[in-house]
């Protein structure tokens, strides 16, 4: 049996039994499913979209009969006891559905709709505590990165869509995060196909499908990094359709990597000498030819 310790003395949401379960917060078509049912127990998908929630219980009827996977048909809320709240469904792109008003600009693009809610505690406790929380809710990630943070729910690994720079500073500061990885939504299709991950105790070759979230923990290429190593990842890569990963798993020897920035300033500064001795050197031989 899972329970979730929610009391104010405790700094994370702890599971007293070896089950893992993975939240899926917006899991739109189900996509990412397939991989989350590999590397847990128990999955729970919540999808506020009830036509996109019948094809999911639809497509994973197995999983469903067998206990593995849990459908919750439902807007996710951050706080709140409204049994129903509006939400808007786009037009011709479902995957664009959101709780929060759209801007007056789009609003015509999507069909306003009255829908059950639940609050995210509400769902954590019914299925207990969470080993990984994906968040891919529109417009609406920070109000539930808060909402968790605010109940000490801090699970092992999360991970949140960076449309706005909130979403690292809850990350770092309200989660206390410390290791995070990046992983680039437009490109997860192409860079992880026919790609090995990590299952029981052995590997599986597994492709992502088009629009999936893509790999979680140990499973995402490359190294974990710091709060800056990411902030400049991100100042270079720019925010929008790209997840923030975090783990509190992970321990960054932060004395080993600041020697690695610091040799790479200096080598840096080394190739921008080198690049402006020979400019010099160029501009001296024309002036003399």
């Amino acid at each position: 049996m899972n329970s979730c310790r929610l009391d104010d003395s405790d700094d994370l949401c702890t599971a007293t039994s070896s089950k893992k379960i993975i939240y899926d917060f917006g899991a739109n078509n189900g996509d990412d499913i397939p991989y989350y049912l590999k590397k847990a127990e128990l999955v729970v998908a919540v999808e506020a979209n009830p036509s996109l929630c019948q094809k999911i219980e639809e497509r994973f009827c197995s999983a469903i009969q067998e206990g593995r996977l849990r459908v919750e048909n439902c807007v996710l809320v951050g706080d709140g006891n409204a049994p129903e709240v509006y939400f808007y469904l786009h037009k011709r792109n479902h995957v664009l559905g959101q709780f929060p008003q759209p801007d007056e600009n789009v609003i015509e693009n999507y069909t306003k709709v009255l829908l059950p809610s639940k609050s995210v505690m509400q769902i954590l406790d019914k299925h207990g505590a969470p080993y990984y929380i994906k968040i891919d809710i529109e417009h609406y990630e920070e109000v539930i990165l808060k909402e968790l943070f605010r109940h000490h729910v801090r699970p092992p690994f999360i991970s949140a869509e960076s449309h706005s720079s909130q979403v690292f500073a809850l990350l770092v500061g309200m989660g206390e995060y410390s290791a995070f990885k990046l992983v680039d939504g437009a490109t997860v299709a192409k860079k992880y196909k026919n790609y090995a991950i990590c299952v029981g105790g052995g590997q599986e070759i597994y492709s992502f499908p088009h629009q999936s979230a893509g790999p979680f923990g140990e499973d995402i290429l490359g190294e974990w990094m710091d709060a800056d190593d990411l902030f400049h990842r991100l100042a270079a890569k720019k925010l929008g359709w790209k997840d923030i990963h975090a783990t509190n798993l992970v321990q960054l020897d932060s004395t080993s990597r600041a020697q690695k920035r610091q040799s790479m300033r200096r080598h840096i500064r080394g190739w921008i000498l080198v690049k402006l001795r020979s400019f010099r050197k160029s501009r001296m031989n024309k002036k003399d030819g």
